[in-house]
């Protein structure tokens, strides 16, 4: 899959992290518990978010997570969503509390000061009324967005699609994203890839990152 672009123009971009939290990914989560789900895929893929989590970091690009979160009595979701949910491989309707255990991001990809965290409401961290990302990026200049996180065919290109909506550009890490199946990864990847953003992998994003941080210090 070639890319259209070049990189990201470091001064106007910013790293999303998607729903890595504990309740997803952890072995004691409760999509583990509920649903045997195969953490697998998730897990190895995340050696190489915190690569990317430390290049954004050295480069002075900010570093954003973006948490699933649930009120108490269902507060923040809608009926609608709620009996959508209910038919997916697991419900969901639990988890990510806001405040607890479960809705922190996991130990592997620990947040440093100076990061970031957005809470979001349904699947997309970027769909209007129910996240305030795209207002808070639109305040600091930025233009661009890195997605990585968890799933791939799910809150990651539901983000994906509504930031290149609300005029963000917008670029999905390959590698960064995971999905319960390999088929739904490559499969979100190229919808995306077709009409919304760009994809590029882990090494690549790396590399415009240095080469940025390295024209920005000259």
């Amino acid at each position: 899959m070639e890319t259209r672009s070049i990189g990201p123009d470091i001064g106007k971009s910013a790293l999303i992290i998607v729903d890595m939290q504990n309740d997803f990914l952890h072995e004691q989560g409760k999509a583990r518990r509920e649903g045997s789900r195969d953490l697998g895929p998730m897990m190895e893929m995340v050696p190489r978010q915190a690569r990317l989590i430390e290049a954004a970091r050295a480069a002075g690009v900010p570093v954003i997570f973006v948490l699933q979160t649930t009120l108490p009595d269902q507060a923040s979701s809608s009926d609608v969503w709620i009996e959508a949910r209910s038919r997916a491989r697991y419900s969901g309707q639990d988890m990510c509390m806001d405040g607890s255990w479960g809705q922190d991001v996991i130990s592997e990809l620990k947040p440093a000061p100076g990061d970031h965290f957005v809470k979001k409401y349904r699947y997309s961290g970027f769909l209007p009324g129910t996240s305030d990302l795209a207002d808070r990026l639109r305040a600091r200049g930025f233009d661009t967005v890195l997605i990585t996180g968890t799933v791939t065919n799910v809150c990651c290109e539901s983000s994906a699609r509504d930031a290149n909506m609300m005029n963000f550009r917008t670029i999905m890490v390959s590698d960064g994203n995971a999905a319960l199946t390999q088929a739904e990864h490559e499969a979100s990847l190229t919808a995306f890839y077709a009409t919304f953003g760009d994809v590029m992998d882990t090494d690549m994003i790396i590399a415009a990152l240095d080469r940025g941080a390295a024209v920005k210090a000259a």
